[in-house]
């Protein structure tokens, strides 16, 4: 299932070179990162309450092009494979123009909350892969 969200850079998101600054995108990847957990029906507190949570462990990001103050920005998720206790979710941001303004694959990992350590995949994480 790919989501996706809308968004319009703010003031606050704008760096001294007058586009958006780098780490904000990784924000706008993690907003979208929650809207797909939950469209997925595997809210937090549902992964929560199997003591099961996610933690990023690797993030490949590409800067394509720069984003400027107001522009308005679709970002996407999407699931693109999984392991035992790990899964990898693409993200793409594009401007108004449908132009990639930059794009990531993101390794998360599943892990006991309580033990700290790595757990095989519930079962409906897993099946959004399928």
């Amino acid at each position: 299932m790919k989501t996706v969200i809308q968004i319009e850079v703010r003031p606050t998101e704008i760096d001294v070179m007058g586009h958006v600054n780098n780490a904000k995108y990784l924000e706008y990847m993690e907003w979208s990162r929650e809207d797909w957990y939950n469209r997925a029906g595997l809210p937090f507190d549902l992964l929560s309450e199997q003591n099961v949570g996610t933690v990023t462990v690797n993030i490949n990001i590409n800067y394509r092009k720069e984003a400027r103050l107001g522009q308005k920005l679709t970002v996407s998720t999407e699931p693109i494979r999984k392991g035992r206790t790990s899964f990898v979710l693409k993200h793409e941001i594009v401007n108004e123009r449908e132009e990639l303004v930059a794009d990531a694959e993101v390794i998360s990992c599943t892990i006991d909350l309580k033990e700290r350590k790595a757990v095989p995949l519930p079962d409906a994480l897993a099946q959004c892969f399928a």
